[in-house]
């Protein structure tokens, strides 16, 4: 017998449409990395991510309980797209909601009470750039891909990803300076502007 880490994407889906809810399980370990770290990406606050992530599954999830899904053998690409527009939902949402806080605490809170909706324009323009740069990502090599997103979206030091890649360090910091090198010809390529 196979084991879930075995199968296909369509497969665990397959096997979770039929009531097998330790394949759907498996679907999210193997793309949870990928997903999480998009949503970080763009909103720039992990408590966010973290939440928009838990929406993310919970619209799979009822996107597959109900026949909704076409099996076309794109489901990552599929979640990052729900990723991403739950991620601009979010933005939008803030837009409308301007913040409210209190410019002087220790007075009435009603004396000076500022309101703002500033930087969610450029939010959304950074997470348009964040995009830009994630279908970079894509096309580089999976190893150069892995330390770029590990040093600079999830903080890790080199030591820890040459654990996390089971490499030594001078490996990883080389993997990190030729990804560098061909994120920065391909944005030339393509003219991309940060």
């Amino acid at each position: 017998m196979r084991t879930l880490s075995n199968l296909t994407d369509q497969q665990l889906i397959q096997l979770f449409i039929s009531g097998d809810t330790a394949a759907l399980e498996g679907l999210i370990n193997r793309h949870k990395d990928r997903i999480f770290t998009s949503i970080v990406i763009l909103v720039k606050d992990k408590n966010l991510a973290e939440d928009i992530f838990q929406e993310v599954f919970i619209k799979i999830i009822d996107t597959l309980r109900f026949g909704s899904y076409t099996d076309e053998g794109k489901f990552l690409p599929w979640a990052l797209r729900i990723a991403h527009n739950l991620c601009v939902d979010h933005f939008r949402k803030a837009k409308r909601t301007p913040v409210v806080y209190n410019k002087h605490e220790e007075h009435d809170m009603f004396e000076n009470l500022i309101i703002t909706e500033e930087g969610v324009e450029s939010r959304i323009m950074k997470s348009q750039r964040h995009e830009k740069i994630r279908q970079l990502l894509d096309l580089l090599p999976q190893e150069q891909r892995e330390v770029i997103v590990l040093r600079h979206f999830a903080n890790l030091s080199f030591k820890e990803i040459a654990e996390k890649t089971n490499c030594n360090i001078n490996t990883a910091l080389g993997r990190m300076r030729y990804g560098l090198i061909n994120l920065r010809k391909m944005m030339k390529e393509r003219q991309v502007a940060l």
